[in-house]
């Protein structure tokens, strides 16, 4: 599957557009990480463990925004974008969205 923030890829042709894919992710703080993020807070430095939970949240909502892509039959998913936004206090949403789209590769329009 081909996952691009691009409108278009180079040498590829959209053959046909299958609609918007989407996935999310809601995530909680964990009272560990908010222990050391309020240390960290008092010393500065970088929030590893909300880090860590951002890269978690995102790699599960791409992987959900890519299966429902493959149930479209896609192979490519264009112009993809991130969004996200507070659900509760200590709550988040990672939300990923794209374009579902077949393409095929222009040299294999050549004879």
């Amino acid at each position: 599957m081909l996952i691009t923030n691009l409108e278009v890829l180079p040498n590829q042709e959209i053959i046909k557009h299958l609609g918007l894919v989407q996935g999310s992710s809601v995530r909680t703080k964990h009272v560990g990480r908010d222990i050391m993020a309020t240390l960290k807070n008092l010393f500065g430095g970088e929030l590893k463990g909300y880090t860590e939970l951002l890269q978690e949240s995102r790699a599960e909502a791409m992987e959900r925004m890519e299966q429902q892509a493959v149930a479209v039959g896609a192979n490519a998913i264009l112009n993809v974008r991130f969004s996200t936004s507070s659900i509760a206090q200590g709550a988040a949403e990672i939300y990923v969205y794209g374009s579902a789209v077949i393409v095929e590769d222009i040299a294999s329009h050549r004879r």
